[in-house]
């Protein structure tokens, strides 16, 4: 079928080049292709003011950074792709500075030996397998083995015993380290509840704390 005369056509953003700062829209964009084509160097100058100041009105939370006229002035020579010959107030931005990739992090490949306790207390583990002999090392090992029960009843609701922990601890360090004959934990309080990260905004709080809780609301 043929369009009507007169038929107007609908450009659409996927249909257009990707633009380098979308945050300004295409009519900055134009105004950019429309003054670099402008011979004069004074004039172009005057519209590269103009333009920021237009820039500036489009996204006034720039003005809540530091140095934000400079962030300006450097957004329009990326609109322009770093074709601008004018006279700037700011030094120009270099694009490699912007188009470098980041230093890779480097990352553990090395799988977790325990999920539920996490690649930390390994770390954790290492740095206590180096400490002598002695009351500092039981404390660190007292102090670690009540956080991997903390992590064991995170994940997994059933109780868990000292010796299941020690256990664990003397595994996880390949030997390094051996929990002292009669070292104890503290006991878990019944009204502590343990849930896991992001499910229950109350994670941690006793049941008792909760419920007192809902009795002062249900006063109210």
């Amino acid at each position: 079928m043929e369009p009507f005369e007169g038929t107007i056509k609908l450009y659409y953003n996927t249909e257009r080049e990707k633009m380098a700062m979308p945050e300004y829209g295409r009519n900055v964009l134009r105004m950019v292709e429309i003054m670099k084509k402008e011979p004069d160097r004074a004039v172009r100058s005057t519209m590269a003011r103009a333009i920021v100041g237009v820039m500036e009105t489009l996204n006034p939370s720039v003005r809540q950074q530091d140095n934000y006229s400079q962030k300006l002035w450097d957004h329009l020579y990326i609109i322009a792709g770093y074709d601008l010959d004018i006279d700037s107030p700011y030094p120009a931005p270099v694009r490699e500075d912007r188009e470098s990739r980041p230093m890779t992090i480097p990352l553990k490949k090395k799988p977790v030996k325990a999920t539920h306790y996490g690649r930390n207390i390994e770390s954790i583990i290492d740095l206590i397998a180096l400490e002598p002999e002695g009351e500092t090392r039981t404390s660190m090992i007292r102090a670690l083995a009540t956080y991997m029960r903390q992590q064991y009843l995170i994940w997994n609701k059933d109780s868990v015993a000292d010796e299941t922990i020690f256990s664990d601890i003397e595994k996880l360090s390949e030997g390094r380290i051996r929990v002292p004959d009669g070292l104890t934990l503290s006991k878990i309080s019944s009204d502590m509840s343990y849930s896991r990260p992001g499910l229950n905004l109350n994670m941690g709080r006793g049941k008792g704390q909760q419920k007192k809780n809902r009795k002062n609301r249900n006063k109210q």
